[in-house]
C-alpha cells in the first residue's frame, strides 16, 4: 500500500473501531461473569443463587478489563480487534510501537476520558486529546506486520 495507507485516521473510523473494542470488552466481562457463576455453582451447588447486581464491581471490572486489553494490544502490536477490523494502528510520532508505559497511560486516558476522542473531529491533523498529550498517532495501516511508517502529522 502506498501513502494513503498511512494517513491519520478520522473520527468515524476511530469511532467504529472503538465500538468494536467496546463489544470485545463487554464479551470478556460476560465470560468472567459466567466463569464466576460456574465456580460458585461448583463449590456450593446447594446454596447457589444468582448474585445481585453490583454497580461498583461492574464499573471496576469494566475499567480494569478495558485498560488491560487496550494496553496489551497497543504495546504488542499497536492494534486492537477494532483497529484490525478498521485497518488502523496506534504508533508513536516516528511510526514505531508506543511501548508498555505509554500504552498504559493512553489506555487509562481513553477509558476515563473517552470524550477526548471527539477532538479528532475538529483537529486538522485528526488527533485526539490523548494523541496530543502522549505524542501518538492513529493511522490507516492494512499491513499485518508492523513496519516503520511516517504518519501525516
Amino acid at each position: 500500500m502506498s501513502a494513503p495507507a498511512h494517513r491519520s485516521a478520522g473520527i468515524v473510523t476511530r469511532g467504529l473501531a472503538c465500538g468494536i473494542d467496546l463489544g470485545v470488552v463487554l464479551a470478556v466481562m460476560g465470560g468472567i461473569y459466567v466463569g464466576a457463576l460456574f465456580l460458585r455453582l461448583l463449590f456450593s451447588p446447594q446454596e447457589f443463587s444468582f448474585p445481585d447486581a453490583n454497580a461498583v464491581l461492574s464499573v471496576t471490572l469494566f475499567i480494569t478489563v478495558a485498560v488491560l486489553y487496550l494496553t496489551a494490544c497497543w504495546a504488542v502490536s499497536g492494534r486492537t480487534v477494532g483497529a484490525v477490523t478498521m485497518g488502523l494502528r496506534v504508533v508513536s510520532r516516528n511510526g514505531e510501537l508506543i511501548g508498555w508505559l505509554r500504552a498504559f497511560v493512553r489506555a487509562v486516558l481513553y477509558v476515563m476520558f473517552g470524550f477526548g476522542l471527539l477532538w479528532a473531529a475538529v483537529d486538522s491533523r485528526r488527533r485526539s486529546l490523548q494523541d496530543i498529550l502522549l505524542r501518538t498517532a492513529v493511522v490507516y495501516d492494512w499491513d499485518p506486520d508492523l513496519h516503520v511508517i511516517e504518519p501525516e502529522i
